[in-house]
């Protein structure tokens, strides 16, 4: 689908820009959204760019009675020169695709959504804060709408994206969080839903977070479901270990999500010839490392901080400081080089970013 088929109507009522020095994550959203519906009979129709506005949804939708929704996260980013640029959004619509799969939802058209985000983007291209460390926070998301009660996969659904400005997440300089390892409660298994970013996943972290902020730490990290011993990801982010020279990652197995972050930090690393490697790795053997003073540097990877060095683990009672509680030169390497990729101030060998137009005649 061409921008010429996505009909456009903007808002005579514009918002009035927040203060940029105190942005906060999704709390205020742009003028416009985009939304297209899906039925049996039409297949994914009606693609729209409309004033943001609340929706009129059945109490009977599915959404609200069996989860059937997925979603996404990506950012634009006003580059010095002052163009606005996305970073690998075809990425990020490939893995909306691989949720749609694992949760019965119809398959998007990939290039039509890439197509009306930009055209959403340029819409409200004065909304992309200029900033440093500041961004548009993109969520493109799709819901079920059926009015249905009874447990089978929705016969419409509604993709819609909507848009916020974020500031830095790191407010006075990037900073090692603090995380515990999780060892009672289970976020997903092979088999289930851990691979696909849908809501229920997010759901049911949210008590094993309460847990760990409760007792001071900012994140937890997620073991596997069967054996409680090998390390998957932190509930926003991927998780890297530096150990002795060497990158270790956990692997892609059916229960983890493929982060966009994390293809592109393991796309550097082989960029710069550093070793790195994608397998199981237990806590026991990230223990072992510890003790044995070669686990050099802990990181998490994500959209919303990029890079998260980790300074801390709590695990089996006990505190892990990593490099002394201080940011590894590694992971300041991986920030500064990702975050300036995306910028646009430094050479993007890799393709990665795509610039959106931002003249709008009938704005």
């Amino acid at each position: 689908m061409s921008n010429e088929n996505i009909s456009i109507t903007l808002t005579t009522d514009r918002k009035q820009k927040p203060d940029v020095e105190h942005l906060e994550f999704g709390k205020v959203f742009t003028d416009h959204m985009f939304v297209m519906d899906y039925s049996l009979d039409q297949g994914w129709h009606d693609a729209r760019i409309i004033p943001y506005q609340p929706i009129t949804i059945d109490p009977s939708a599915m959404i609200f009675h069996y989860g059937q929704t997925v979603f996404e996260g990506l950012k634009a980013y006003h580059s010095k020169d002052g163009k606005v640029l996305l970073f690998r959004p075809d990425r990020n619509m490939q893995r909306l695709n691989q949720s749609n799969d694992r949760l019965c939802i119809p398959e998007i058209d990939e290039n039509l959504a890439i197509s009306a985000l930009k055209e959403l983007v340029k819409v409200d291209s004065d909304w992309v804060p200029k900033a440093p460390g500041t961004s548009l926070y993109i969520r493109p998301f799709i819901i079920s709408t059926e009015p249905s009660l009874g447990v089978h996969p929705a016969a419409s659904y509604k993709f819609m994206i909507i848009m916020s400005p974020v500031g830095s997440y790191y407010k006075e300089g990037i900073h090692p969080i603090k995380i515990s390892v999780e060892s009672h409660y289970v976020r997903a298994v092979a088999g289930g839903t851990g691979q696909a970013k849908t809501a229920g996943n997010y759901a049911s972290s949210l008590k094993a977070q309460e847990v760990a902020e409760e007792s001071g730490y900012s994140q937890v990290l997620w073991l596997d479901g069967v054996e409680r011993k090998y390390v998957e990801e932190v509930g926003s982010m991927n998780i890297f270990f530096k150990i002795n020279g060497e990158i270790v990652t956990p692997e892609l197995n059916g229960s983890i999500l493929e982060g966009v972050t994390r293809n592109s930090i393991l796309r550097l690393l082989k960029h710069w010839n550093i070793p790195a490697v994608e397998r199981r790795i237990s806590m026991d053997e990230v223990y072992q490392a510890y003790k044995a003073g070669v686990l050099e540097e802990v990181f998490g990877t994500g959209t919303a901080a990029v890079i998260s060095p980790v300074g801390e683990l709590f695990w089996n009672n006990e505190k892990l400081t990593v490099n002394g509680g201080k940011t590894g030169e590694l992971s300041m390497k991986l920030y500064n080089t990702l975050t300036a990729i995306q910028l646009g101030s430094e050479p993007d060998p890799f393709g990665w970013v795509v610039e959106v137009e931002q003249e709008v005649t009938n704005k």
